[in-house]
């Protein structure tokens, strides 16, 4: 059996209006595994030495959609183990179950000689969302595995568009201590969405899209707003509205709900504002006796890779 060690990173999901077609990654947090492949064997083994609480069953894990799915379209016998390192806290809201199957599906096919793209990747990655999720979308699993931001223009068929990171773009991102379930804050969503939303959230999506591709970072701020969303979402949160307006005045181009909670991001074009803004997060739910983990980075162009053990 051949061993390898691979990193795939977190990711923030939506960028407001981009709901379920945009997502970018964050550099400095994901997870880590070490991955075995044997050819013409056959099984797949789960082990998790992270220290975050995981599935007991192997098939509530979302790594084995995601990597059952691949080896179904490989079409030939192989054993694969898999050890979890390091571990996205679940639930934080950056891509935790993304990270995992994202993992998963680009060290198997390192191991294997490559035999599947970028995108394939992506599609077997979004085995593991849809277990968790109902769902089978590529906003976290798409940067996740192919780094940078990116857009999903289709899922019938899947077409990704991956977007340039300026090279001063940096994040904050807090993660309060409470909980905030997908299926829950998917059902808080409207059914139906008057005209006068659609329209000034497709031009929202539209200006952020080309905010990136012309390296505009007052474009991307601007444009960066949900009306669809986070209206519904915010409640969760325990003093959105007045922790936004702190952060927009530090500096911040945007804030946002990261996927859908409970972690909050926002988005700088300087590394210590982006630092700034993480405290000034951090010291609002300590305020409300919330306790959080707080990250701050570069957005990052790289996505799932080999890492040295």
């Amino acid at each position: 059996m051949q061993y390898i060690e691979v990193f795939a990173p977190g990711t923030v999901a939506n960028l407001g209006c981009g709901f379920d077609v945009m997502g970018l990654t964050l550099d400095g947090v994901g997870d880590r595994m070490r991955i075995g492949v044997e050819p013409g064997a056959d099984g797949l083994a789960i082990s998790n030495r992270s220290g975050k609480e995981l599935p007991a069953r192997m098939e509530d894990n979302v790594i084995t959609p995601a990597v059952m799915a691949m080896l179904e379209a490989y079409g030939r016998p192989v054993r694969v183990e898999i050890t979890i390192l390091e571990k996205i806290a679940p639930g934080s809201g950056i891509g935790s179950s993304a990270a995992s199957s994202a993992a998963a599906v680009y060290g198997v096919n390192e191991l294997l000689g490559r035999p599947f793209p970028g995108e394939r990747l992506v599609e077997f990655a979004m085995m593991g969302e849809a277990l968790i999720g109902g769902t089978p979308h590529a906003d976290n699993v798409g940067p996740a595995v192919l780094g940078g931001v990116v857009l999903i223009r289709g899922y019938e068929p899947l077409d990704i568009v991956r977007l340039p990171v300026p090279d001063d773009f940096f994040y904050a991102v807090v993660h309060p201590d409470i909980v905030v379930s997908t299926k829950e804050a998917r059902e808080v969503l409207p059914r139906e969405i008057p005209l006068h939303d659609a329209v000034t959230q497709w031009g929202n999506v539209g200006g952020l899209v080309a905010g990136f591709a012309l390296g505009d970072m007052a474009l991307i701020g601007r444009s960066m707003h949900d009306v669809v969303a986070e209206p519904c979402r915010k409640g969760f949160i325990p003093g959105y509205d007045r922790l936004k307006g702190e952060v927009l005045s530090e500096g911040a181009l945007a804030m946002n709900i990261a996927g859908s909670g409970p972690s909050i991001f926002a988005l700088a074009a300087d590394k210590a504002v982006s630092e700034r803004i993480a405290e000034r997060m951090q010291g609002h739910f300590a305020r409300l006796g919330i306790g959080c983990k707080m990250y701050a980075g570069r957005v990052s162009n790289r996505g799932a890779r080999i890492v040295e053990s």
